[in-house]
This record gives C-alpha cells, structure tokens and sequence, in this order.
C-alpha cells in the first residue's frame, strides 16, 4: 500500500526526449515542420478540420476570442452579453474582459460541475450574443440541452476544453461543439508538451484569422489563397505585412515534436483515467460525507472532485490539513466561485440571480488527480483517509 498520492505524474519516456533531440539535431527551435505535423495529427484526433496550436490553453483562448472580432462580419463586438460559467480557470474570462464584452454569470450544478441548464436557459435574453461552454475537469457538457436552448436564438457557442481533452458526448469529441474549441497540453493535463495549446475549429475564415493573430497579425503563414487579405506573390513585401492586430503566441518547434508523441500515446492514456474513475467512483458513490462529479457521457476525467455534503460534520480545512500530512495532493475546484476574486473589479459584469451552487463548491470543495497510470493503490489510500 502507498503513503503518497501526488496530483500529476510524468506522461514523457525515451520517446519524447528523442523527440526534442530531433529538434536540437535540426537546430531549427521555432515553430516548424513538427508542430505543423502534431496540428495535422491533432486533427485527425478530434475530427476537426483545422487546428492551430499556440504557446498555451490560455493563449488559446485569447486569440479564439479575438478571432470573433475580425470575421468579414463580425460574430461579437465590444459590449456584447457573454454567458459564462460562474466556475471555470481565470483565462476562460480574462481574454473576454480584455476584449470588453459583458460577462454574465450563471450557476453550476453541483454534480456535473458544468452548467445548471435550469439558470442557463433563464439567464439567456436578447442580448446574449455567446455562450462560452467549459467542460469541466474532463465532463462534458450536455450539448444536446444546450444547443435546444438556443435552437431558434441567434447565439453561439465558443467552447473551453483546456481540461478535456479525449472527452466525447455522444461519440463526437468535446472541443468541437462550438464555432471553435480550446485545448491545453501543459503537464498534468491529459498530454505535456511542456507548454502548449491549440485552437480547433471547421471555419475557414476563423482559421486563416488564427493563423495570423498567431504570429503577430502579419500575413506570411497565410495561404496564397485565404479569406483575411489579397495575398501577393512577393515573398519579400509578405514577410513584414500585418493586417491583423495579432500577438505572437506561437509555440516552439520541441513542443511541436514531443506533441506528436504524446499524441500516439493519448488513447492509452484516456483509457487508464477511465479505469481509474471507475475505482473512484465505486469507492466514493454515496459516500456519506461527500459529492462526486457526475459524469455527463463519456468523460477524461482530469482529476476527481470532492465536495462535502451539507449533512456531513466535516470541515474543508481539517480535511486539507488530513490530506497534507498524509501525502495526498489536492486542489480546490479550479477557482472555485471566479466572482469572489478581488479582479472583479476590472470587470463588466453581472450575477445572475444567485450564484449558491459556485459558493457551495468555493467553501467545501476540492479535488484529486487523476494521470495516465494506475492509481489502484492511491485511491485505496485516499479512501482509507478519508473513510
């Protein structure tokens, strides 16, 4: 039996570290032919047309969300109403507020951890312009119920999968439900290239945009023929042409090379959290002291939440000192409520109606990792602390 539960393991072999050898051995270090290869790969993965990948999640979700704005007819414009999950990662919102659009806050359900589809359908008015789905630590949302709510609205999804990757509903991958998808592969994520993310989508125009907000807005990775600009045939007066307010968010050539290892690997990877949830979930459901996420479809289960019932005597910090001195790493909820924290200030905003599902799982929330091998024994010891 083990004494120690660490939150994320190490998912890289002899297999990535020959891969950024290649890299050193080519001495070509930005981005490159590998990370166009690992986008054509990652595509074939989530059934996407077009992928891009970028420097991180959260960088996908900037230039995602600054891609709205450039479309020959703009999708979203400033002041906008955006709904959004009142718990998610700080850089689902952050790319929003800098682009001035309205957040409005709406309700989790306590199980799922994703939308309380009861405040979302309610919170929806003509002004709602997006609905940003997060698909939280690995559970999708409930598309089917999402996309009848908004069946004869002109609204639109833009969808946060930075802690899904792998996940499906019903059969199709999360990250492709929405006009464009975010991904993440920072290290304990479901894959590590170091530092990476990438930005799916099937929209032509909106890929064109993303690979010129990529690298600095300029016009040199578009093809001859695109839908962001009349595109010359000289090479010298295209290397130093910008046309769209971008940023440099590209990833390194490594990245790009370690990527398509981890990429082969991922099945296996998805297969063992699976077998790991169902350890969790057999030993954890109906627990008297604590709520579990309940899975939506098919989830990669990014980790394993907790979150103690209104009728338990325990108390969340006596719970984490336990968990410390017995080795166990743990984390909140992602940012537990995301309205409780001080940024706010910076923010166009409004709460709808109340928010006691995200102030629930603020106060007595926390959660467990899961990785890509088997926790047999460290869930055990979890179950045993917590018993």
């Amino acid at each position: 039996m083990t004494n120690s539960y660490p939150l994320a393991t190490s998912t890289w072999d002899d297999k990535e570290l020959g891969a950024i050898q290649s890299v050193i051995d080519r001495d070509i270090f930005t981005m490159g032919e590998s990370v166009a290869q690992f986008e054509k790969d990652f595509c074939e993965f989530t059934g996407s047309k077009y992928a891009v990948m970028v420097s991180s999640g959260s960088t996908a979700n900037l230039v995602a969300t600054a891609a709205l704005f450039y479309t020959k007819n703009p999708m979203i414009k400033r002041g906008d109403e955006v709904i959004v999950p009142a718990v998610s990662w700080s850089t689902t919102y952050f790319p929003l507020q800098q682009y001035g659009l309205k957040l409005k806050f709406v309700d989790i359900d306590l199980e799922t951890l994703n939308y309380d589809l009861q405040a979302l359908e309610s919170a929806i008015t003509n002004d709602t312009k997006m609905i940003m789905a997060v698909n939280l630590l690995g559970n999708p949302n409930d598309f089917d119920k999402i996309n009848e709510i908004i069946k004869d609205k002109d609204i639109f999804i833009l969808e946060d999968n930075c802690e899904s990757m792998g996940a499906e509903y019903k059969g199709k991958q999360t990250g492709t439900f929405g006009v464009m998808g975010t991904f993440s592969t920072f290290f304990s994520h479901h894959m590590a290239t170091m530092e990476g993310g990438f930005v799916t989508t099937d929209d032509e125009e909106l890929y064109h945009i993303l690979l010129s907000m990529r690298a600095h807005g300029w016009t040199r990775n578009l093809p001859k023929e695109n839908k962001v600009c009349t595109k010359s045939d000289d090479w010298f007066e295209e290397s130093f042409r910008f046309v769209l307010p971008g940023y440099n968010v590209r990833p390194v050539e490594m990245s790009g090379a370690i990527g398509i290892e981890q990429l082969k690997k991922l099945p296996s990877f998805l297969e063992q959290r699976r077998k790991n949830a169902k350890l969790f979930i057999e030993l954890f459901t109906n627990h008297p002291d604590f709520i579990i996420q309940k899975d939506i479809d098919n989830s990669s289960w990014f980790g394993f939440s907790l979150i103690i019932k209104s009728t338990s005597k325990l108390i969340r910090k006596d719970v984490i000192k336990l968990l410390q001195e017995k080795n166990i790493d743990c984390r909140p909820i992602v940012t537990g409520n995301f309205t409780r924290n001080d940024v706010m200030k910076f923010f166009d905003y409004e709460i709808h109606d109340e928010l006691k599902n995200a102030d629930y799982l603020h106060d007595n929330g926390f959660f467990i990792g899961n990785s890509q091998v088997c926790l047999e024994d460290e869930i055990k010891y979890l179950a045993q602390i917590l018993k």
